[in-house]
């Protein structure tokens, strides 16, 4: 196994759908976020076609980006001023209050 240094683009599917992602130093530290109490009541709180996009209940899974994920998140973050914080990509459209 080849060590990169550099941070990898991961996807994470809720209940085997590819709902989000985001950039993280490596595979641990990407499965983590599945364990952050902010990030699933953003996923309880957050709407796509009037369905939240995690019932509390679908396995978070956290898997390398494919290529059109890492596309996208790519594009988002040259689209977006540097905050110094998390950039989370959502892949499934999200419905505006």
């Amino acid at each position: 196994m080849i060590y990169s240094p550099l941070p990898s683009i991961f996807t994470i599917e809720i209940g085997g759908k590819p709902t989000l992602t985001f950039q993280a130093k490596n595979l641990r530290e990407a499965q983590q976020l599945c364990h952050e109490a902010w990030l699933k009541d953003d996923l309880t709180g957050e709407t796509s076609g009037g369905v939240p996009l995690w019932d509390g209940n679908a396995k978070l899974r956290v898997r390398i980006a494919l290529e059109s994920e890492a596309i996208a998140f790519a594009e988002a973050e040259k689209a977006t001023k540097p905050s110094g914080g998390l950039l989370i990509v959502y892949l499934v459209d999200i419905d505006v209050s």
